[in-house]
């Protein structure tokens, strides 16, 4: 945006007060849409036409150029040909408009010759400081401030609400819009991003962080363009206490840029999303249901204190379907007080069972204050961080309607007074009807999630986001010193990967480097017996594909003869020999490596080592700095995690010990620089609180 302030850009985009629509016509959809969009949902400002023949459009004067205009023009609204897109924004630029939003099609989408437009188009809005969203998006709609240059029909009642979304896509737009509407959910903001040539999804991210009108940033995203700005802007997002939910689409498993370590098949460029979005404190969502159901609910219940959740229902039926799918979620359902237990007895009818989930039963229809009493008793458990209330907006006006409302009311002074957190769900997820809209309106009920099933996973959401808000909060960027290595090239082979990391004060395997039978021996008769025995050479990476790996040698006969098998597996590498070192066994095998991911940086994984590796494919990842909770937590998430919890009659592992080293190794990896490529140790041997490095190998660039 050239020399402009991008935030105060921005900001103008969204904020306009006179809009000129450029390529105005009867026969154009998007110009219908648009003009009817403006006058249908409140925009007070004038509305300029354009069109180059002048005459009447949509039943007003337009005229041919924008030099013409009567007034000035905060926005231009770009609906002209392909060809013509750059001669309207330097026509606009001298006629002071700054603020663009460009519907057209046919730029970098569309091919080499498309490309070489946009960049002449990104080229002149630089260097004459305009702000332009698009190409080849619909535009926004800033329900907010009743501002609507959108290039598709926006059916009314356009409900203004907290949640700001943001979409790479201008197809499912609508969709989003629609499906909000549908569950009563209004929007602060909703855009389509197009092309991204200048105006990106942080630009929006940081516009919806500084908008007062906005709680939680909702994003649609097929890619994550610059990482870096994206991380700014998550960051800004997290410390203004607005969560951002985000649909990452592009889920394969794509194998690492690193091809000679391990790492690479475990690390896929989706998993390290999941791990950047971990560390940013951003939600990920698996549908565009969920993506709106979880902004929906943390707009309305805020953080959420813990994973301890109390649920009243009058359904046992849902109970169950509530219990499994807390489960799922990593979600606490205890046991309530006595006291609690005692107060509920006293209010329940005597066929109910006192239990968390609980069951009011049917007898709701009897007792209509039953439910609302039952949520006060349980709202005052001390054992519990939140309550989820099981119920459902009203479908169809009764012949009295002032008893559901004063039945929502009644609910609705309780929630709004309720010692805990409250979070109404509906059953299914099914639109709001419109008496069931206007009961909510008049009595101030919250908002209701929709369904059961997108309802435990947007709570589940909720209490992760909250719990980890104030961590990521207090981890900061470290700022560790560089260590030169000298030589820093290709790929480390075993015996100088682990001198580096040795050097570092990490658990290194006692090993020797020899070159000879009798040297050999000689180291294995220092060691003691049993021995293992490694090829070694410059530029080897994987020993066990040449065969050049021997374990278990109990002689100088089998050192000798292992020896020269090895080093005949050699022939034709620099600098052939053979490591050796003392026998390990017992313990569990695990891989810690890292590597670079060229959109993320440096990544750790964590798993199952040794063969299980490629077997199994069992891994956590995080984005480095990491630190030994860090680390601790993704072991914990291993499907083999029991592995360290001495199963089977194995010794338990100091798992503090276990992260320590491994925090460590990422730590040094941190310092070697940008050259630094991969880092791998595998296995990493854990047995008790004896944790030691067994086999490793380092690949620079």
């Amino acid at each position: 945006m050239g020399s402009r302030d991008p935030r105060a850009g921005v900001r103008a985009l969204f904020n306009p007060g006179s809009i000129a629509l450029v390529g105005a016509s009867d026969k154009s959809g998007w110009s219908v849409s648009t003009f009817g969009n403006l006058r249908a949902h409140g925009f007070g400002g004038p509305v300029h036409l354009v069109n180059p023949r002048g005459g009447l459009v949509h039943g007003h004067a337009a005229y041919p150029s924008l030099a013409e205009l009567p007034g000035p023009v905060d926005l231009a609204y770009v609906m002209v040909p392909t060809p013509a897109v750059l001669p309207v924004l330097r026509d606009g630029a001298a006629a002071g408009i700054r603020n663009y939003v460009v519907l057209t099609a046919g730029f970098g989408e569309a091919g080499e010759d498309g490309a070489r437009l946009e960049a002449e188009v990104v080229a002149f809005a630089r260097e004459a400081g305009l702000t332009v969203l698009g190409p080849n998006g619909n535009g926004y709609i800033n329900a907010a401030a009743g501002i609507t240059p959108y290039g598709l029909p926006i059916p009314p009642p356009l409900l203004r609400g907290p949640v700001g979304v943001v979409l790479q896509s201008g197809a499912l737009a609508s969709s989003v819009l629609a499906f909000s509407q549908a569950r009563n959910l209004g929007l602060s903001l909703l855009t389509s991003m197009g092309n991204e040539s200048l105006v990106t999804v942080p630009d929006v991210i940081d516009y919806l962080v500084d908008d007062p009108a906005t709680k939680v940033i909702a994003l649609f995203l097929e890619s994550v363009r610059d990482p870096d700005a994206f991380a700014r802007a998550a960051r800004r997002a997290l410390e203004a206490g607005k969560p951002v939910v985000a649909l990452k689409i592009g889920r394969s498993r794509l194998a690492s840029r690193t091809a000679r370590a391990h790492t690479g098949a475990l690390v896929g460029d989706d998993a390290v999303v999941d791990a950047a979005f971990r560390r940013l404190g951003v939600v990920r969502v698996r549908s565009l249901e969920d993506l709106i159901v979880t902004a929906g609910l943390l707009a309305s219940a805020g953080p959420l204190p813990g994973p301890r959740i109390g649920v009243v229902t009058p359904s046992g039926g849902a109970s169950e379907i509530i219990a499994d799918r807390a489960e799922d979620e990593g979600l606490d359902l205890p046991p309530f007080a006595p006291s609690t237990v005692a107060a509920l007895a006293e209010i329940l009818p005597p066929f109910a069972t006192v239990q968390n989930p609980l069951d009011v039963t049917g007898y709701v229809l009897i007792d209509r204050t039953l439910l609302g009493r039952a949520l006060d008793v349980v709202a005052a458990d001390p054992g519990i961080d939140a309550v989820m209330l099981l119920t459902d907006l009203p479908r169809f006006a009764p012949p009295d309607p002032s008893v559901p409302m004063a039945t929502f009311e009644a609910h609705a002074r309780r929630i709004a007074a309720s010692p805990r957190p409250v979070v109404v769900v509906g059953n299914t997820l099914t639109d709001v009807s419109e008496f069931g809209r206007s009961v909510q309106e008049k009595t101030g009920f919250p908002h209701v999630v929709g369904g059961i099933e997108h309802g435990m996973q947007a709570i589940g959401a909720a209490v992760r986001w909250s719990a980890g808000r104030e961590r990521a909060l207090a981890r900061r960027p470290a700022a560790g010193e560089r260590v030169a290595v000298d030589g820093a090239t290709g790929v480390w082979a075993e015996h100088r990967a682990a001198a580096l990391l040795a050097g570092a004060g990490l658990p290194v395997v006692p090993s020797e480097l020899v070159h000879g039978e009798d040297a050999a021996v000689a180291a294995a008769d220092r060691f003691g017996y049993p021995v293992v025995l490694k090829a070694a050479a410059d530029g080897l990476a994987h020993k066990s594909d040449i065969g050049g790996v021997r374990l278990g040698l109990a002689g100088p006969d089998a050192v000798r003869a292992a020896y020269r098998e090895v080093t005949t597996a050699l022939a034709g590498h620099d600098g052939a020999g053979a490591l050796v070192q003392p026998q390990r066994t017992g313990g569990v095998e695990l891989l810690a490596g890292i590597v670079r991911d060229p959109s993320w940086g440096l990544t750790l994984a964590v798993g199952l080592g040794g063969v299980w590796v490629e077997v199994l494919r069992d891994s956590a990842l995080r984005l480095l700095p990491v630190d030994a909770r860090d680390v601790r937590e993704a072991l914990g998430e291993l499907r083999g995690a029991a592995l360290l919890d001495g199963a089977r009659g194995t010794k338990p592992a100091d798992l503090d010990a276990v992260a320590g080293v491994v925090a460590s190794v990422a730590a040094l990896a941190a310092s070697l620089g940008d050259r630094l490529e991969s880092l791998e140790i595998n296995p990493l041997r854990v047995d008790g609180a004896e944790v030691e490095i067994l086999d490793a190998l380092v690949t620079w660039t």
